[in-house]
C-alpha cells in the first residue's frame, strides 16, 4: 500500500471514530440536575443534611462500544506505526469511557474512571512522590500563608451576565467576531464549560478578577483554541475532541497556561489539591456529607463546598467508598506538562511545544506524530495563546525553572540568603549548593 493510500485509511478510520463516539458525553452524563442542587445547597447552609440521591440516564452504549471494538481491530493492521498506536489508544478509551458510563449510579464507575484519570495514591512521573503529596503541599503552604493573603483577596462581584459580554468581545478580538460565542447555563454544574464554539457560564454565579483571567487563559486560550485547531486538521478530524486519554494532557496544558500567563493564585492551587484529598477520602469510604463537611472546615462557603463535594461524586453512590476521579488529573497534569516543557526546552525541541497546541493531544501524541507534523499532514496550530506566541519571554521562563530545579532549599539557610553570604562567609551571594534531585526529576 503506498503512503498515500494508507493516509487515506487513516483518515477514513478516523472519521469513523468520531462519529461513534457522538452519543458519549461523560461529564453530561453524570451531571447533577441544577434543581437538585439548588434546593439541597439551601439545606445544607441551614444545617440539614441528607444524602443525595441521583437519578441518571444510562445511555445505550452497546454500539458505540462494538464500533470501536471494530476501528481499533482495523487500525491495529495498519502499516503507519505512529497513526495505528493514535487510533487504536483513542479507540480504546473511548470503550473504556462507555463501560464507566455503563455503570452510571453505581459504584462500578470507580474504576474505569481510574483507568483513565488516576487515582490519588499515584506517582508523579518522575518522582517518587505521589498526586496525593503535592495536594497536601499545596493546601499546606495555602493555609500557612493564608492570613498573609486575606488582604489581598479579590471579591467575587462579577455577574455572569457581565463576564460573558467581556470574554466575547475578548475572543472576537482574538479568534474573530463571532467564532465563539460565550454563553450563560443556569443549569451547568461546573462555573464554566468550553467546547470548540462555545464557553458556558453558570448562571447565578459571581466570579472574581482572578476568575476572569484564568476563564481566559484555562477555558478560552486552551481548551477551545486546541478544539479550533484540531478542526482545521485535513487528517486526524478527531483532534477537534478531548479523547478520555488526552484529558491529562488537556487540563494540565490548561492550568500550566494560567500558571504561564499569572492567571493563577495559591487559592486556585488549594481548591485543585483538595479535590485530590477528597476523592482520596471518598475512596477510602467517606459519604458525600463527610466530604462536603470537609470543603466546609476548609474555608469554603455552603454553594462552593456543595459544588465541590458534588464534583467527587459525579456518576457515583453517595453513600461513600466510590468516586469519580476527573479531578484527579488537573494537579498531577499540570506537573507531568511543567516537566514536558522544561524537557522539550533542554532538549531544544520547542516545536513539540508548538505542535501541542495543534489539536486535542496527549504529550506521548506530540513525540509520535513528529514525522506527520514535519511531512505536513497533520497541520501546525492555526492559533497559539499570547504566552507561546512570546517565544523568548517563554524560552526565558524555562531556562530559568530548568536551573533553579537543581537547588534545595533544604540547603539553603534563610539568614544566608538574606546576608548574602557565601560557604565561605564573605557576601559575594546567598549559600546555594545544587545538586541533581533525590527522586530523578531532570
Amino acid at each position: 500500500m503506498t503512503a498515500d493510500a494508507e493516509l487515506m485509511r487513516c483518515a477514513a478510520l478516523d472519521r469513523r471514530l468520531l462519529a461513534a463516539v457522538r452519543g458519549i458525553h461523560i461529564l453530561g452524563t453524570v451531571a447533577w440536575p441544577a434543581s437538585l442542587e439548588n434546593h439541597l445547597i439551601a439545606d445544607y447552609a441551614a444545617g440539614r443534611f441528607a444524602l443525595p440521591q441521583v437519578d441518571y440516564r444510562r445511555p445505550d452504549l452497546a454500539e458505540a462500544r462494538a464500533e470501536l471494538a471494530a476501528i481499533a481491530g482495523e487500525a491495529g493492521t495498519l502499516d503507519d506505526a505512529p497513526l495505528r498506536d493514535y487510533l487504536v489508544r483513542t479507540a480504546d478509551s473511548w470503550r473504556m469511557a462507555a463501560q464507566m458510563l455503563d455503570a452510571v449510579g453505581t459504584a462500578g464507575v470507580s474504576a474505569p474512571s481510574i483507568a483513565l484519570y488516576g487515582k490519588p495514591t499515584d506517582s508523579i512521573p518522575g518522582s517518587t512522590r505521589s498526586n496525593l503529596d503535592a495536594a497536601r503541599y499545596f493546601v499546606e503552604l495555602a493555609d500557612e500563608l493564608g492570613a498573609d493573603l486575606l488582604a489581598d483577596e479579590a471579591p467575587a462581584t462579577i455577574a455572569a451576565d457581565t463576564l460573558r459580554d467581556e470574554l466575547a468581545a475578548t475572543l472576537d478580538g482574538f479568534f474573530g467576531a463571532g467564532v465563539v460565542r460565550v454563553e450563560v447555563d443556569p443549569e451547568l454544574t461546573a462555573k464554566a464549560a468550553a467546547g470548540a464554539t462555545r464557553i458556558r457560564l453558570r448562571g447565578g454565579a459571581q466570579f472574581t478578577a482572578y476568575d476572569r483571567h484564568q476563564l481566559l487563559a484555562h477555558e478560552a486560550l486552551v481548551h477551545t483554541l486546541t478544539a479550533l485547531n484540531g478542526k482545521r486538521q485535513p487528517l486526524l478530524a478527531s483532534l477537534a475532541r478531548t479523547s478520555p486519554r488526552v484529558t491529562a494532557t488537556q487540563e494540565g496544558l490548561a492550568v500550566f497556561a494560567e500558571l504561564m500567563s499569572g492567571a493563577i493564585d495559591i487559592a486556585r492551587l488549594k481548591r485543585i489539591g483538595l479535590r485530590i484529598l477528597a476523592i482520596d477520602m471518598a475512596l477510602s469510604g467517606a459519604d458525600f456529607v463527610e466530604v462536603y463537611r470537609f470543603f466546609h472546615a476548609r474555608g469554603q462557603g455552603a454553594a462552593d463546598s456543595f459544588h465541590s463535594a458534588q464534583r467527587v461524586f459525579r456518576g457515583v453512590p453517595t453513600t461513600g467508598g466510590a468516586a469519580f476521579a476527573k479531578d484527579n488529573v488537573y494537579l498531577s497534569g499540570l506537573l507531568t506538562v511543567h516537566t514536558f516543557f522544561r524537557w522539550a526546552f533542554r532538549a531544544r525541541r520547542m516545536d513539540h511545544l508548538r505542535h501541542l497546541f495543534a489539536g486535542k493531544l496527549a504529550l506521548a501524541d506530540v513525540e509520535s506524530l513528529a514525522p506527520h507534523f514535519a511531512s505536513g499532514a497533520i497541520a501546525p496550530p492555526h492559533w497559539l495563546p499570547p504566552w507561546m506566541r512570546e517565544v523568548h519571554g517563554l524560552a526565558g521562563k524555562l531556562a530559568f525553572s530548568v536551573f533553579i530545579n537543581g537547588i534545595h532549599m533544604d540547603a539553603v539557610a534563610a539568614a544566608d540568603v538574606a546576608l548574602g553570604r557565601t560557604a565561605a562567609g564573605s557576601r559575594e551571594g546567598p549559600v546555594i549548593r545544587c545538586r541533581q534531585p533525590p527522586d530523578g526529576t531532570p
